[in-house]
């Protein structure tokens, strides 16, 4: 089901599938029941672009502490639920805008039941989520060993547990650490059900590998027109895993807003710190773009007279370096030739008063 066809469910003031722009979500690593910390970092990712965080939920403290949370942010709250059904039903009564269970692992059916009722009395959406680490025992058997296809069958039976119950205000995520596996199992249950997906690659890894395994998968995936939400999973500050969001979206097109460095590999003809001056720029940037979120344009930090001045007007504001100066450039034209010394401050200036 490509994404402008899935059903839309909302969440807090935020809309998923249908067409809607893909949201980026991530989860705090505090512990939820500090309200303050978890606040701070929450505060945090909302000035990185996230758009939907979720908390743990494993102690009726912690669900106690939604609802105070919930008073210091301003984007939807969901609640990671596994194993007691009671911290589902204490985090929809304190305010979560979405709770994430497996109903696999949560008891019986009337203790599924019970939960969905309370989500049915608040309009709360359910995410059924399983990963490939907790693929049932038989599932296991008949296809020996974790497939696309056992996780796609484990997903549509726990879905079908609340649809029993008549609700079908849902979200599916399916996830692996395996990217192939990943990539086939979103193929298949996007041709199966109309709910939107909430796609990651689990467990991807630290900053390094993490980005590269999240960047192929997701990259295969949502490029299909499969997706409606993303998480960037990493081994590493929660904050990164929203610029890599961001990134992945901006390089496919998705996502127009926000601002884009491109840079050239550096060689033997570079003759600026080009490696420094780039990261330099990138921070300056990200920073600037938090703070006005309707920019939209291309950066290039570009390091000899080769290809540099050419890649350099084809971006919105560029620099292409020389030996010990620079020029730059904007929308194709130099606008003057600088001391290196001076190439990032001209830049800067050039982006806090960019009108567009």
């Amino acid at each position: 089901m490509h994404r402008e066809h899935t059903k839309v469910v909302t969440i807090g003031d935020c809309k998923i599938g249908g067409g809607n722009p893909i949201v980026i979500q991530s989860m705090t690593n505090t512990k939820t029941e500090d309200v303050p910390a978890t606040v701070a970092q929450i505060l945090e990712l909302e000035r990185a672009g996230c758009q939907i965080i979720r908390c743990t939920v494993p102690t009726q403290e912690a669900a106690l502490a939604l609802k105070e949370i919930k008073k210091q942010i301003h984007i939807p709250l969901v609640a990671d639920i596994h194993f007691d059904y009671r911290m589902a039903i204490a985090a929809i009564e304190n305010g979560a805008d979405k709770i994430r269970i497996n109903p696999g692992n949560i008891g019986g059916r009337e203790r599924i039941r019970a939960v969905v009722e309370t989500a049915r009395e608040r309009s709360v959406p359910i995410r059924v989520g399983v990963n490939s680490g907790s693929l049932e025992k038989e599932l296991l058997e008949k296809y020996q060993g974790v497939t696309a296809q056992g996780l796609v069958e484990s997903a549509l039976d726990k879905v079908r547990m609340i649809e029993e119950f008549d609700y079908f205000n849902l979200v599916i995520s399916i996830k692996s650490s395996d990217v192939p596996m990943c990539v086939k199992a979103h193929e298949l249950l996007a041709q199966q059900t109309d709910y939107p997906l909430h796609v990651g690659i689990t467990e991807a890894g630290t900053l390094y590998s993490g980005n590269i395994k999240s960047a192929v998968g997701l990259g295969i995936i949502l490029n299909q027109g499969i997706g409606d939400t993303i998480r960037v999973s990493l081994t590493g500050p929660p904050v990164e895993e929203i610029r890599s969001a961001k990134a992945i979206l901006r390089t496919l097109g998705l996502r127009k807003k926000g601002v884009e460095v491109v840079s050239c590999p550096t060689c033997g003809r570079t003759e600026i710190d080009l490696i420094g001056l780039a990261n330099q720029v990138e921070q300056v940037v990200e920073s600037l773009a938090a703070e006005k979120t309707s920019l939209n344009l291309k950066v290039a930090v570009m390091g000899c007279p080769v290809n540099g001045p050419g890649e350099a007007r084809e971006a919105d504001l560029g620099i292409a370096g020389g030996k010990g100066v620079g020029l730059l450039f904007c929308k194709g034209q130099i606008i003057k030739k600088v001391p290196e010394g001076e190439l990032l401050h001209c830049l800067e200036e050039e982006l806090l008063h960019w009108e567009g």
